[in-house]
């Protein structure tokens, strides 16, 4: 993911100016380069486009054809000129703290990467409020959200301005991270996929007391083990603890209500049967003990020794053993109901995907580029490339992803040649049904798990906004009640004693400031839905 490249200069690449930064990427960390007068001319700009500078932050060093494409395309059709600054992740934290304290701004950021809420709004004198813009400039953008009011929360900061634009992208999952089991065993001993958390400790269970692995051993089988999602709150999922995207201070609805998962009645239960299953052997006894490299030796370990682990593919969790394993259907718990860890808002959706500064003297033409973004054709090419290099648009409407042609996976190539996760975009509800892929895709065997999960996803805590007084109580909230439960689920789950120290755990949390931090939760919850 991190190798470096050589930049192919593109169509546009006409200038000597452009391809002076193609031969420097290899060894440069910021990168410039300007969508052409040539290109501009071609699209009827003229000469005297308005010229912008917008920088953006990357996780590597993957070139600049990520822009030559639909973004440059677009911005000659706007009658402007783009001069992109592409930032390293691994400079950015430097470069952010110089440019907030009066540095030289750009006219813009592009990316959700660039800055968090509490960045802007503790800043707002470095960024302004498009809301005046809007009504002029974008009229995708404002039918977006008149007609999503999803859309219209995100966009909408919590003192009812818009700084930030929002984004919804396509072929993301519904849900994320999943349990999967090794249906090999399950053939070595005769067993069916388990369907309920009953069924699910039995097969934990013969996992333990045989040699489901075939190797003559009996005993280094291990039944449940650590994967790269939360352990517990997957394992007791049939519970009800419907654990979100990171960053959402584990909260959840339930029954139309903003819930803290670790003081939920179901999160007591599910913990307590998971220690049940502890004292039996059926976890890995170093859950809570071990790092991430003897996770990843056990999830690795040439012969499979973990039976079941939670993660976002089988092959992303398991490596070369991946065709092994299969997804875990949704459990049935002790209600009934069959419970997943759902949160599209989060994961789908996103705020703050361009900002523009105050040393935007004309933000405009600007925002009416960026508006260019806000359609299906041009969401499907900023995130997986332009029309002819990432995309192919069938007669029919649809679209193929196509097969990277340059020898890198397919999740590589799309960051290569597109904007890929950041910046506007926006499709409308089945749009995923339009989309095949040409190739095997990680995306594509994601989806394909999120048909038969999906239908079972409850309503999650939403993509809400703080104010900054909320946010830096939260910070320090959050912190020691965290710690605290992390600390007492990992005694319960090892030890037991759940039920016995419930009441005393609970004052305990409300000692330490719980009510206000539910208030501030419920606060923001309610102004989310006020702004829809």
């Amino acid at each position: 993911m991190r190798r470096k490249f050589n930049l192919v200069a593109g169509a546009l690449a006409l200038t000597t100016m452009l391809a002076g930064c193609g031969q420097a990427a290899e060894t440069a960390t910021t990168s410039d380069s300007t969508t052409t007068a040539a290109a501009v001319a071609e699209q009827g700009a003229g000469a005297n486009a308005a010229s912008y500078e917008v920088a953006t932050v990357r996780w590597a060093d993957w070139g600049e054809d990520y822009h030559t494409g639909f973004p440059d395309q677009a911005a000659g059709e706007a009658g402007i000129s783009v001069k992109w600054d592409t930032i390293l992740n691994s400079d950015w934290g430097d470069k952010k703290a110089v440019l907030l304290a009066g540095g030289d701004l750009p006219d813009a950021f592009m990316g959700a990467i660039c800055f968090s809420e509490s960045d802007v709004l503790t800043n707002t004198g470095s960024f302004i409020a498009l809301d005046d813009y809007i009504d002029e400039y974008m009229p995708n953008f404002k039918s977006i959200i008149e007609s999503d009011p999803t859309m219209k929360a995100l966009a909408t900061s919590v003192d009812g301005h818009i700084y930030g634009l929002p984004s919804k992208k396509p072929c993301r999952p519904t849900v994320a991270n999943q349990m999967f089991i090794n249906k090999k065993w399950l053939d070595n001993l005769g067993l069916e996929v388990p369907q309920t958390y009953e069924e699910f400790e039995k097969v934990l269970v013969a996992f333990k007391e045989n040699d489901a692995n075939g190797n003559g051993d009996p005993n280094d089988e291990i039944p449940f083990g650590q994967g790269y999602a939360d352990s517990v709150m997957f394992f007791c999922l049939p519970f009800g603890t419907t654990l979100g995207a990171d960053g959402t201070y584990m909260m959840a609805i339930q029954n139309g209500e903003p819930v803290y998962l670790p003081v939920t009645e179901g999160y007591k239960k599910g913990v307590e049967w998971m220690h049940e299953c502890f004292e039996k052997g059926l976890i890995d006894p170093e859950l809570f003990t071990e790092d991430t490299s003897m996770r990843d030796a056990k999830l690795m370990n040439e012969t499979p020794i973990i039976g079941v682990a939670p993660g976002w593919t089988a092959d992303a969790t398991f490596g070369a053993n991946a065709g092994e394993y299969v997804a875990l259907p949704a459990l049935a718990g002790p209600d009934g109901e069959k419970y997943i860890s759902s949160d599209p808002e989060h994961w789908n959706y996103s705020r703050y995907e361009f900002v523009v500064t105050s040393a935007c003297e004309n933000p405009g033409p600007l925002l009416a580029w960026v508006d260019k973004f806000y359609t299906e054709d041009a969401s499907i090419q900023n995130f997986y490339g332009s029309f002819g290099i990432g995309v192919e648009k069938e007669a029919d409407g649809t679209y193929t992803i196509l097969e990277p042609q340059d020898g890198n996976s397919a999740d590589t190539f799309a960051w290569i040649q597109s904007l890929r996760d950041f910046g506007p975009k926006y499709v409308a509800d089945g749009f995923n049904d339009k989309v095949k892929y040409a190739a095997e895709n990680g995306d594509a065997s994601k989806l394909a798990l999120d048909k038969e999960l999906s239908k079972f996803a409850k309503e999650a805590f939403p993509n809400v906004s703080y104010t900054n007084d909320q946010l830096s109580t939260l910070a320090t909230l959050f912190t020691d009640l965290d710690a605290y439960v992390a600390s007492n689920q990992a005694t319960w789950v090892t030890e037991g004693g759940i039920n016995e120290q419930w009441d005393n755990y609970i004052g305990t949390l409300e000692t330490m400031g719980y009510n206000d931090f539910i208030k501030i939760q419920q606060d923001a919850y309610n102004t989310y839905n006020s702004n829809k």
